[in-house]
């Protein structure tokens, strides 16, 4: 199909979206960070008592680690209100820090100086059977692929239309997996690491200073090599043409042996568990990607298991950077550009990928990540070579109806034209790089901290701290927030005390091939 016939399919599923499907769009964040000390360090500290229970808390948690705080809103109709949620958390999160001392939140993906690998601590969520299943997954995540790579931190932004099928998502998915090359170009801000972060480590990177390695016309370090990749996964090449193959490709991932992990073993010679199961995956969230399928599960229940009886709810993008020029790591207008983009992966035309488009896509991810704001950068489409600039310019000209139409249902709104202005945004970056997040951060590096990235880092970090420590919560939103606290835990206590399956049965049952859902029957 050509790009008039592409566009004319568009702007045909555009008119067939009603005001009130658009008003229906949800979105929501889930925001990680490193907890660190003043002095860039990684704080070694429990998660703190005051944010609650990091099993059961539905807003406040860990990812990999102990000292990786995960921030999480519900699903809004806009994006204030989503930044709204955000923000509250944050406020709250800093005044608890403040409370038990002088921590801080680490505002960049790239992480802050790390301890040893041994010594950077792994989540932790109890004596209950999921709460250890957790932390054991973590350990097998560490030895699988060291606990530095884990520390990465990024923005997943969760978005949701009424009224699309799991085969419609699936074409957003194949789209946006096409696409994705422009948000990382837009919305890169880690061209820069820590040195230490790439001692011995085979890289790419060039020396900016003594303590830093960057490369010149990078967006985002954590999106390519060094960031979320594994020579076992690069096996995989999950196709998304549909539900069914989807959960075919993953039921294969999470059930056939791998060679380097079994040798790693179920446990210890002192008995400790060493991972979860000696699979190609553990569990799905194990799978990297730039985008995933979701869908929201029961208790107990594995997140294969509920697409496969229910199908798609969400689509979970987990590409963005955090970005260190804003307090809450993402701006209102990122997001409106988000929302516009999804819809355009959406409502356009998407052919069927293949194995040789899943591997060129992989090129383009690791070429825009490292070289994204090279002038004229050459992109693979359809077996051909295509410059970053102009298919990026192709992709906005296709959102513009897509903007336009959203900003039809605010008019009169104090927001008025915001989403056309975000594309604008866009326009304006293609055409004038310096601009961009990962330019900025080498900018300001060269300009104010003697080329040091932690330097700059620790400096955003401290800046960003004063910034909500200047916006104290209300009596009623610390009450609130306290009391959701102290609810967690008592939830957790819950757990515990009804557990009484040893956690080796638990395992075997949970892992086990038939909790993953029958073939075939995906739901749309």
């Amino acid at each position: 199909m050509n790009l008039e016939d592409g566009s004319a399919v568009l702007r045909q599923a555009l008119d067939g979206l009603d005001a009130q499907r658009l008003r229906g769009m949800r979105r929501g964040i889930e925001k990680e960070s490193l907890r660190v000390r003043p002095d860039g360090q990684l704080a070694l500290t429990p998660h703190p008592q005051a944010l609650g229970s990091a099993l059961t808390h539905a807003s406040i948690t860990t990812d990999f680690s102990e000292s990786q705080l995960e921030l999480i809103t519900a699903a809004h109709g806009s994006a204030p209100e989503v930044l709204q949620e955000l923000a509250q958390l944050h406020r709250f999160t800093y005044q608890s820090l403040a409370e038990q001392g002088d921590e801080m939140l680490w505002v960049s993906s790239m992480p802050c100086t790390l301890p040893t690998d041994e010594t950077i601590p792994i989540a932790r969520y109890g004596s209950s059977n999921v709460g250890r299943a957790k932390s054991v997954y973590r350990m097998g995540l560490s030895h699988r692929y060291g606990r530095r790579m884990q520390t990465i931190s990024g923005i997943h932004y969760n978005w949701s239309l009424p009224g699309v099928s799991s085969e419609q998502y699936f074409a957003l998915i194949r789209n946006f997996r096409r696409h994705a090359f422009l948000l990382l170009y837009l919305f890169g801000a880690s061209p820069a690491v820590c040195s230490s972060f790439v001692a011995g480590r085979t890289h790419e990177l060039e020396r900016l200073s003594g303590s830093t390695m960057y490369m010149p016309h990078g967006t985002s370090l954590r999106m390519g090599r060094l960031g979320y990749q594994s020579d076992a996964q690069a096996t995989l090449a999950v196709s998304y043409n549909s539900l069914e193959g989807y959960a075919a490709s993953l039921h294969d991932a999470l059930t056939r042996p791998y060679g380097p992990y079994e040798a790693v073993g179920l446990r210890n010679p002192g008995g400790d568990y060493n991972q979860l199961a000696t699979t190609l995956l553990q569990i799905e969230n194990e799978f990297y990607g730039t985008i995933r399928p979701k869908r929201t599960i029961f208790a107990g229940e594995r997140p294969l298991h509920a697409l496969r009886e229910r199908g798609v709810e969400y689509v979970e993008v987990r590409l963005m950077d955090l970005d260190p020029f804003e307090p809450l790591g993402i701006a209102a207008s990122t997001m409106r550009f988000l929302d516009v983009f999804l819809l355009h992966c959406l409502l356009s035309p998407s052919a069927p990928d293949s194995p040789q488009e899943i591997a060129a896509l992989a090129r383009n991810q690791h070429r825009v990540a490292a070289r994204g704001r090279e002038p004229e950068l050459m992109l693979e489409r359809g077996g051909a070579q295509l410059g970053l600039l102009d298919w990026g310019l192709e992709l906005l000209a296709g959102c513009e109806p897509i903007a336009q139409r959203l900003d039809e249902d605010l008019r009169g709104m104090p927001l008025e034209g915001a989403h056309t202005q975000a594309l604008q945004q866009a326009h304006t970056a293609l055409h004038e790089p310096q601009g961009l997040p990962s330019a900025r951060v080498l900018q300001v590096l060269d300009q104010d901290f003697d080329r040091s990235f932690i330097a700059f880092a620790r400096s955003r970090s401290e800046h960003t701290r004063r910034h909500f420590m200047a916006q104290p919560l209300t009596a009623q939103e610390r009450d609130r927030l306290r009391a959701l606290s102290a609810d967690s835990v008592r939830e957790q206590q819950r757990i515990e005390s009804l557990d009484s399956l040893p956690f080796e049965m638990y395992r075997q049952q949970y892992t086990s091939p038939e909790r993953l859902g029958r073939a075939g029957v995906g739901a749309v």
